[in-house]
């Protein structure tokens, strides 16, 4: 069992930053590939980003490409989510997500076993 808790969520103006951070319990945190995955009312779950185990591997969605980046902290336990020039399209639940078995098609939602509750991020025009 893998518990994900993610923080840094909250209100921001266009063109503002947010840091989103996930810390995740166990002690394999350097064996799981670490994803972002965010979702609106009414739209399924949409990738963001996601890192390899040892965050020589990054892809990102092209909507946040550029302006987001992902990376990870494995002595921390911790994923960040660093969100630049904020757009009102970004607004959206962030949720942080583990995958065990690796680098398998990472940016699909099924390939991750454990979820965050996830953090609201809401961006004002």
């Amino acid at each position: 069992q893998v518990q994900l808790v993610e923080s840094g969520g909250g209100l921001v103006q266009a063109g503002g930053s947010l840091r989103l951070s996930c810390a995740a319990s166990g002690r394999t945190f350097s064996s799981y590939v670490m994803g972002w995955f965010r979702q609106t009312p009414g739209k399924d779950r949409e990738f963001v980003a996601t890192i390899s185990q040892n965050g020589g591997l990054r892809s990102y969605a092209d909507s946040v490409k550029g302006r987001f980046t992902i990376s990870r902290d494995n002595a921390k336990n911790t994923v960040y989510l660093q969100m630049n020039s904020l757009k009102p399209e970004d607004t959206a639940v962030y949720y942080c997500a583990a995958a065990v078995e690796g680098w398998y098609r990472p940016r699909e939602t099924r390939s991750y076993e454990y979820w965050g509750q996830g953090t609201q991020v809401t961006v004002s025009a």
